[in-house]
């Protein structure tokens, strides 16, 4: 699972990395991303890439087990099985497809009730892209989702899944390839050697970030 990373650049950086137009949009962004926040995202259409803003999660109704009356949808913020219908459908289509910028993410490690946050980075790469996929929700408007595999052996010690990284001779065919293209990302083992980690104290669960945008969820 990743649940928490960060975009420790502003979006008139991120854009000038990607090499993509600005959308006409605020990005009134905290550093840290979490499910049911906003986040940046890289998307194209109309032949032409944009930085947009966007829910980190899809939507998926949920029902109180008290009442049985609909309640505030989960945000569904990794892809795991992309065997599943509603995940293949989606990967299936380019138009789909999106690069979510970050600088690093985490996962949590320790006991619970006291776990910290371990942070993990691409060498060499201040700002690197996620597999996402993205589209447009009743609930929240547009929303996206990040790719995730099983973890290299850099990343066991603390968790045995990973998010699909991309290197910038990743992009075109993770936005324009088939679903065999897709499906052999998730089976790709990310390089051992281009990860770095960081252990820290830092706990786990803080106070949510304070945006003009509240969560979602």
């Amino acid at each position: 699972m990743c649940n928490l990373y960060t975009e420790r650049k502003s979006a008139a950086e991120v854009a000038a990395h990607f090499g993509v137009e600005l959308a006409p949009a605020e990005f009134n962004l905290p550093e840290e991303v979490l499910p049911g926040y906003p986040g940046m995202v890289v998307r194209e259409a109309e032949g032409r890439r944009t930085l947009d803003k966007m829910v980190w999660g899809f939507p998926l109704p949920q029902k109180s087990k008290r009442t049985g009356l609909p309640i505030k949808p989960k945000a569904v913020n990794n892809i795991a099985d992309l065997s599943s219908f509603m995940w293949k459908f989606i990967a299936g289509s380019p138009a789909n497809r999106c690069l979510i910028p970050l600088t690093e993410f985490a996962e949590a490690e320790g006991m619970p009730g006291s776990k910290t946050r371990t942070w993990f980075r691409v060498k060499g790469e201040p700002i690197f892209a996620w597999a996402g996929m993205w589209k447009a929700s009743d609930e929240w408007g547009p929303v996206y989702s990040g790719l995730m595999t099983d973890c290299n052996d850099a990343i066991r010690p603390v968790h045995d899944r990973m998010p699909v990284l991309l290197m910038p001779e990743d992009y075109d065919r993770w936005l324009h390839g088939s679903l065999d293209d897709v499906m052999a990302f998730q089976d790709r083992c990310f390089p051992n050697e281009l990860i770095e980690m960081e252990r820290t104290r830092d706990p786990w669960i803080r106070k949510t970030p304070t945006v003009n945008q509240p969560s979602l969820i």
